[in-house]
């Protein structure tokens, strides 16, 4: 009886452990806004496209991922080349030009059920009065355009359908593989080699305990 709970207990703590690894935010799903002075890279952009007011040969750009943060924000995978976006288009009294890129992403940054439209990356130039913001910019190239109550740019062209910046939950698999999380944007990700798991602490520790009950099952035997 004593061999059995100790080796029940050791089941319950290697289960625990597991359960107990931490779930992880793998970020955001949304349009991040990029500006540019039409050469050079991309910067991401310091305020959202409704307020900003892009120059005459400027460059704006929007891509559509999952990002944790601002630091690691996927950039448009077309440079700010206005020269080449707005080639052949000449200015116009009260008006500026302005190119726009908008890049859709890929297949796995996209929602579930939805894939990003073709083609992916959409160029443009924008012929607009010289006041207008970057939102007026990218819709004189590609609409329609889809925002929240906050002014957040949700949609473009219909992609995403819906939805606006939700956060994408990492979860632990060695606990909830399997199982319904209640949150249709969630992603369940096998942990690769030395990554996304229990620590190795965890695995180690707990191969140990089971081991222990293990011998303590051989030696109540021998002593029957």
């Amino acid at each position: 009886m004593r061999t059995a709970r100790l080796i029940g207990a050791a089941a319950g703590i290697v289960l625990t452990l597991a359960a107990a690894a931490p779930a992880e935010a793998a970020g955001y799903r949304y349009w991040s806004f990029w500006q540019s002075d039409g050469g050079g890279t991309w910067a991401y952009a310091t305020q959202g496209p409704a307020t900003a007011r892009p120059a005459d040969g400027d460059a704006i750009g929007f891509r559509f991922a999952v990002s944790e943060d601002t630091g690691d924000a996927s950039r448009p995978s077309a440079g700010p080349d206005f020269s080449a976006i707005c080639s052949g288009v000449e200015k116009k009294a009260g008006t500026k030009r302005v190119a726009v890129v908008v890049d859709f992403g890929s297949a796995a940054d996209a929602p579930r059920g939805e894939t990003p439209p073709a083609p992916a990356l959409r160029t443009g130039c924008a012929q607009v009065r010289e006041d207008a913001t970057g939102a007026e910019a990218l819709a004189a190239v590609v609409k329609p355009l889809r925002y929240d109550s906050a002014a957040l740019l949700c949609g473009i062209a219909g992609y995403p359908a819906k939805g606006c910046g939700e956060q994408v939950a990492e979860t632990n698999p060695w606990a909830t593989e399997g199982m319904p999380t209640g949150n249709p944007t969630a992603t369940v990700t096998k942990p690769a080699d030395g990554d996304g798991g229990p620590s190795a602490g965890i695995v180690v520790g707990g191969a140990a305990v089971l081991a222990l009950g293990g011998a303590a099952v051989w030696k109540a035997r021998h002593r029957a």
